[in-house]
């Protein structure tokens, strides 16, 4: 036990709703005790995302409080996918794996605005901004961004130009420049670019 409250443990459950303007939402356990537990912003921030996305599996670690069970960790997020690719005509045609042959670049959110489902973000050391979709990143996990926030992105040229096909969150650039099949050392201008679904 520590000062703060009683035991620790790790639990896994699905994000039931999760509101970034009022701070906190709440996951419902997968198996067992069958009780939500909450998940506050500042919770969620330290894992590198100021929002989740109903549906979303997650691995956290949980203390009991007076009032319930709180998260006090998030250890992994995995969004809930129902198709393989975000449901927007600019990918439409593509194959999840040649989208996943793209290097994650990091980025930072510009502005997004969740009523109007769309937003840009700038690559760094990169001039122009980059379309960012309410539906791809939703399919990361995402339910909102905030601006400044750090985010890992793959690039396609969509009809409009350049957009987000995938939205992790940031340390995602990090893990994929330790791969052995990173593409960090391939100049920008080297790199494939998707052009509806085709690389």
């Amino acid at each position: 036990m520590n000062e703060t409250g009683g035991l620790k443990r790790p639990i896994t459950g699905v994000i039931k709703w999760f509101d970034a303007a009022r701070g906190f939402g709440f996951l419902s356990v997968v198996e067992g005790e069958g009780c939500d537990v909450l998940l506050h912003a500042n919770v969620l921030r330290n894992f590198g995302q100021s929002s989740v996305a109903d549906g979303s599996r997650v691995e956290l670690i949980a203390q009991e409080t007076s009032r319930g069970l709180q998260a006090v960790e998030v250890l992994s997020i995995e969004p809930s996918t129902t198709s393989a690719m975000p449901p927007i005509a600019d990918l439409s045609g593509a194959a999840t794996e040649d989208v996943e042959r793209l290097p994650l670049l990091p980025a930072r959110v510009k502005w997004f605005d969740k009523a109007k489902g769309f937003g840009f973000a700038t690559v760094f050391g990169q001039k122009g901004d980059i379309f960012l979709h309410i539906e791809v990143l939703r399919h990361g996990g995402f339910a909102d961004l905030t601006v400044g926030e750090a985010i890992a992105i793959r690039i396609v040229d969509g009809r409009r130009g350049l957009m987000a096909a995938q939205i992790l969150t940031w340390d995602r650039v990090i893990e994929s420049e330790r791969s052995p099949q990173s593409a960090a050392n391939v100049p920008l201008l080297l790199k494939p670019r998707l052009v509806a679904g085709v690389l």
